[in-house]
């Protein structure tokens, strides 16, 4: 959908600033390219349609479009649209409606029903057992010291914060609070933060890599990142995974081994995520 070619002077002044708005949000790259490519092809079936203001988009308007997405063809793969795309394409209307909200206009009535996902990835939930064999790999997961009071780090993050490992990627270091015994993340799931409660025996391996092992990378003092890597950056989602590969390897366990590794990744978390809202509430206005 890419190719599709707009005409209406509005729409297309509309889209450019969509795609600006996102840039100064910082949304994603994926982000920044799919919602302006959901966007255009809404706005494209508008103009074939006669639709050329959203005032005159109305509640059925966004009903048909729905239908028509649901039945054209996948351009990449045969069949038609997945219930993930299908998704994304409603929360990139949503997303715009944001935007119109944000600078004064009327949003559009847009009232879809997200489509269900199938339930999966239960069955790779890690057990407590699982979990500690995690970190006592990571007391020996590399020769160098610093290396390995990350790896634990990583995993107090991922694992007894709950955090998503994008959250966890874009952790800073003025985002522990460890008078508060909170981490604030700045970029969880829609761009939306939270604080989110730690103890005091994972806030001290969080307090050990920041003062300690931190120091040790390459350029540390320079980046604002938690999570540094060998070349004084900011450790990114691939060397997250790598590193977790490294840490499932070392524990030897053969069933372990065999969930693939994206799954580890959530199901990593999900013990955490399931905390009481009224714990997290009460660490929120205590701080």
């Amino acid at each position: 959908m890419k190719k599709l070619q707009l005409e209406n002077r509005s729409y297309k002044e509309l889209l450019i600033a969509f795609k600006d708005w996102l840039e100064i949000l910082g949304y994603s790259g994926s982000a920044k390219e799919s919602y302006p490519n959901c966007l255009k092809e809404f706005l494209y079936n508008m103009e074939q349609k006669g639709c050329l203001k959203l005032d005159a988009i109305t509640v059925t308007t966004i009903k048909d479009y729905y239908g028509y997405l649901k039945e054209r063809p996948n351009q990449r793969t045969d069949g038609a649209l997945s219930k993930a795309a299908l998704n994304q394409h409603q929360q990139a209307l949503r997303k715009f409606n944001e935007y119109l909200k944000k600078h004064n206009g009327k949003p559009m009535p847009v009232h879809l029903r997200a489509e269900a996902k199938k339930e999966e990835g239960w069955q790779t939930v890690l057990t407590q057992e699982e979990i500690k064999e995690l970190f006592e790999a990571a007391e020996h997961s590399y020769v160098m010291r610093h290396v390995c009071l990350r790896d634990k780090a990583m995993l107090v993050a991922l694992y007894s914060c709950g955090l998503r490992v994008n959250e966890a990627v874009h952790l800073d270091r003025r985002d522990i609070l460890f008078d508060r015994e909170l981490v604030f993340v700045r970029k969880g799931k829609n761009y939306k933060e939270r604080f989110v409660p730690i103890n005091y025996r994972n806030l001290k391996i969080l307090e050990d890599y920041l003062y300690d092992a931190r120091l040790e990378f390459y350029k540390a003092n320079e980046s604002e990142a938690f999570f540094i890597g060998q070349q004084g950056k900011r450790l990114g989602r691939q060397s997250f995974g790598n590193r977790l590969g490294i840490l499932v390897k070392l524990t030897g366990n053969s069933e372990l081994q065999e969930k693939k590794l994206h799954r580890i990744l959530c199901a990593i978390a999900l013990p955490h995520i399931f905390w009481s809202r009224a714990r997290r509430w009460k660490a929120y206005n205590n701080f």
